[in-house]
């Protein structure tokens, strides 16, 4: 009875120490955040995604009562900034602001990342996207989709497009392209996407896809012509550019992505608070004027949501890839 008494007496207190780490817990999320949360930013300073990743943490951090720290982590195409928000505790004072063109992309080209993204992080929730503008000089001969196609078609291999590198968003939208209209044509590839404008203005490259942000003063400067816009629907950027779908192209359709992560470990409540204020931002009529002028295209939503979205696209580019055989130089 004695012995049956004790055990009884222990198995109440690991209960009471169990509720205790529970309430303790709780209590620490509820007071989230005490101190400042770092954003990491796996490209450059002064790019589009450092711009957005700025906004973003000066409306977050307002509304949390915490101020956010940006750092850039670029190199690998973003994969580096990854690798060391996959190390970080998951206690919500590292975020990730993410890409399509690293989560869903990068993979299928570096085999042996440190990271898994459905074992090392969360997802807060997608902020929106970018589209894309394919475009050739003012004095090219292609007035329209149509008339690209056609040429590159009596000319295989001839015609010559520019990207920002191997594996980058506007190399796998030409090469989605080409697979769609059995066309081919001759990559160039460069050192980013800067380059790659200034060789298509330069005619050192006849056409190549441009980040709609780039493009757009470029397009009613007269220095490029637009082609067709790369969403499922029109750019309110350029609404007198028709899609590549609209275009004699079905079913195009490549953008730039972006959405917030967290480490994997990250509880359900500061995940559920850090999506609510990420749409709160979103909401904002100054932040979302901003983001429009610039062209992106915002889609807040649930966290589920974004989990979703992500595999798909892995799936989608990753399925690319491998029938293209495109592999890294």
């Amino acid at each position: 009875m004695r012995t049956l008494r004790h055990t009884a007496s222990a198995l109440l207190a690991a209960v009471f120490c169990l509720l205790g780490l529970a309430g303790g817990g709780q209590a620490r999320a509820d007071e989230y955040p005490s101190r400042p949360i770092r954003m990491i930013i796996p490209w450059s300073v002064g790019g589009s995604t450092d711009m957005l990743g700025r906004l973003l943490a000066e409306g977050m951090g307002k509304r949390l009562g915490a101020a956010i720290v940006v750092e850039n982590k670029p190199g690998a195409t973003g994969t580096i900034g990854y690798a060391q928000v996959a190390r970080s505790p998951g206690d919500g004072y590292t975020l990730l602001l993410g890409t399509n063109s690293t989560f869903a992309i990068a993979p299928h080209f570096y085999h042996d990342l440190p990271y898994d993204l459905q074992r090392d992080f969360r997802p807060i929730g997608m902020i929106g996207a970018n589209q894309q503008v394919l475009c050739v000089q003012p004095q090219a001969p292609y007035k329209t989709v149509a008339d690209l196609v056609k040429a590159a078609k009596a000319k295989p291999g001839v015609i010559n497009y520019a990207s920002s590198g191997v594996g980058g968003s506007s190399h796998l939208a030409t090469e989605l392209l080409m697979s769609t209209t059995g066309i081919n044509m001759m990559h160039v590839p460069y050192r980013g996407g800067a380059p790659a404008v200034q060789a298509l203005l330069g005619g050192q490259t006849e056409v190549g896809f441009v980040d709609i942000s780039v493009a757009e003063p470029l397009i009613h400067s007269g220095k490029l012509r637009a082609l067709g816009t790369s969403g499922a629907s029109r750019a309110p950027l350029l609404p007198d550019v028709p899609t590549l779908a609209e275009s004699g192209v079905p079913g195009f359709e490549s953008l730039t992505t972006f959405g917030l992560f967290v480490p994997a470990g990250t509880s359900d409540a500061i995940v559920r608070k850090l999506n609510a204020v990420l749409n709160e931002s979103l909401a904002d009529d100054k932040l979302s004027r901003q983001l429009a002028a610039q062209g992106y295209e915002l889609t807040p939503g649930a966290a589920q949501a974004y989990t979703a979205y992500a595999a798909e696209e892995t799936r989608k580019w990753g399925t690319l890839i491998a029938q293209r055989h495109i592999s890294l130089p």
